[in-house]
């Protein structure tokens, strides 16, 4: 794993390498800890970054690399002062159809212990876009 910052005149930028195991999300909960300290994060604001880049970060790693430890789990953030937050998450998978994703609410879904990872994504962040290969993720939140 590996982690760099970088600081301009109007943005911080931060970089996360992760091997595609499961045990890498405490890496990525420790960070978004670290990120409410740092930038002093509301509560509701955090729990949906937690919620929405541990679900992202699983994803990528099971989904998209297949858990295969010798593919990366890629995760940008640009801290825009005071304003707002963007984070990108990215896989070396193969990619996936967003718009052809089964609706977790429709009855015959209601009781499927998965699938609802992207839709939860989607209504706590305050912008969720993936690429046209389906393999990134990029998440916005106001702070």
């Amino acid at each position: 794993m590996t982690t760099n910052r970088v600081d301009t005149e109007d943005t911080v930028l931060y970089t996360l390498q992760l091997p595609s195991k499961i045990e890498s999300i405490t890496t990525v909960e420790n960070f978004i800890d670290n990120l409410k300290e740092e930038y002093r994060l509301e509560d509701d604001t955090y729990a949906n970054m937690l919620t929405c880049l541990s679900e992202a970060t699983i994803n990528a790693i099971i989904h998209g690399n297949k858990q295969d430890e010798n593919k990366k789990v890629y995760i940008n953030l640009e801290v825009h002062h005071g304003k707002r937050m963007q984070f990108t998450v990215a896989d070396e998978g193969d990619g996936f159809d967003y718009n052809r994703l089964p609706d977790p609410t429709a009855p015959e879904n209601l009781e499927n212990l998965t699938g609802r990872g992207v839709f939860i994504i989607k209504h706590l962040a305050d912008q969720c876009i993936f690429n046209l290969k389906g393999n990134e993720v990029e998440l916005h939140f106001k702070v």
